[in-house]
């Protein structure tokens, strides 16, 4: 497998199947390997960043959808490392791996995308979409579709090759383009359908649901033309320009930027919108109410339910007893002001009154003579005695 005389960049010791590794004559491999070798990078990072956000996710509507993101950036992850399976030379295990893990790794990242394309739309119907649990399960349900399919043609075709009696060495890599292409129609399918499950997102009520299902559509008709571009080379320009020595470097400049388009127009995107808030939950501010909390609060007071206003009143009416003032320390007789006449007839007139207006108010009301105490003065006593009993004698003599 060595060649005699390595290649610039490449030691001696290098096998020839990892030529386009270091070949610095053919730069398209030491090029797409460093592309790659970003990306690889790149993605590993955006995962850590996508991990460290969720406990700064307040809106549960996005959270659910980080299950989805994550799966995208592992297969995304996968992409780029199959991108040096494409850059090495063809042998059994590098053919194998082509074979396989092309349609697998992309039927997950379209798979993902489908599923949150669906969840979209269904929020847009019904205002609510499925848990995240039932959309990372949906993705697995048509990853597994891939799988299934990439899984039973592998098997199927080394099978066949085994029972003939002229044994093809490395069939893996005898594979025809159109075959390689056929192979990918599931594929494809889901590719229609992440371009057609996010429009009828494009016209939710609010902006940041929009634009989620325009970054999926973007990513969708960018994904569509690396497909177109990749495919036509791969099956009808590479053999018009009589070059079939670029079908590799084709596939692996079509997975590098694919990849690349994933992580620019859906994943960066997407982590950039995790931190922020649920729009369901936004008060307006134009002439309304400022201060949510408040109005909240004074609304849970209003709907109290009437038992709970009683007993609200009775405490009050408790501590408004506690908080009376207290009684004077001097006893007052409840009699105190009582003195045997009715108040409206009690009348004490005045000698003007008398003067002017005689007795008639006199006459009107029962004049009950007041009990008084004697004065306490013995010389006022008698004076007041003598008085009495010569007013008596007076009336008797007449």
């Amino acid at each position: 497998m060595d060649l005699p005389s390595a290649p610039k960049g490449c030691g001696s010791s290098i096998s020839s199947i990892y030529y386009n590794l270091c070949d610095l004559t053919t730069l398209w491999g030491v090029v797409v390997e460093a592309i790659a070798a970003t990306g690889v990078l790149t993605s590993f990072v955006l995962f850590i960043i996508l991990m460290a956000s969720l406990p700064f996710v307040t809106d549960k509507k996005r959270k659910g959808m980080v299950a989805l993101q994550a799966s995208i950036l592992v297969f995304t992850l996968g992409l780029f490392g199959l991108t040096f399976a494409f850059i090495v030379g063809r042998y059994t295990t590098s053919c194998a791996a082509r074979r396989y893990m092309f349609g697998v790794l992309f039927a997950g990242c379209l798979a993902c995308l489908v599923m949150h394309g669906l969840w979209l739309a269904l929020l847009q119907r019904r205002g609510h979409g499925p848990r995240s649990w039932m959309l990372w399960l949906g993705a697995l349900s048509l990853w597994l579709v891939e799988v299934i399919i990439n899984t039973e043609w592998l098997i199927i075709t080394e099978t066949r090759s085994s029972s003939e009696e002229v044994i093809v060495p490395d069939l893996s890599c005898t594979i025809a383009n159109q075959d390689f292409v056929m192979a990918l129609i599931y594929v494809m399918v889901l590719l229609l359908a992440v371009v057609l499950m996010p429009f009828p997102s494009l016209t939710h009520k609010h902006k940041q649901w929009r634009r989620d299902g325009a970054f999926i559509l973007v990513t969708g008709l960018f994904t569509m033309a690396v497909w177109v571009a990749w495919i036509v080379m791969y099956i009808y320009g590479n053999r018009v320009v009589g070059n079939l020595s670029w079908d590799d470097p084709t596939l692996a400049v079509a997975i590098v930027s694919n990849a690349w388009v994933f992580l620019f127009f859906y994943t960066i995107p997407e982590i950039c919108l995790l931190t922020q808030e649920n729009p369901d939950q936004e008060q307006p501010h134009d002439g309304e109410n400022v201060y949510p909390a408040r109005s909240l609060v004074y609304d849970n007071i209003l709907k109290e339910p009437e038992p709970a206003q009683q007993n609200v009143y009775m405490e009050n009416k408790a501590f408004s007893m506690d908080e009376a003032p207290a009684e004077p320390t001097k006893p007052v007789s409840p009699y105190g002001v009582y003195n045997g006449q009715l108040r409206s007839c009690v009348y004490q007139p005045t000698e003007i009154a008398l003067i002017a207006k005689g007795l008639t108010m006199a006459d009107q009301c029962v004049m009950i003579p007041r009990a008084t105490a004697p004065s306490l003065n013995p010389g006022s006593g008698r004076s007041s005695l003598s008085r009495s009993v010569e007013s008596l004698a007076s009336q008797e003599l007449s």
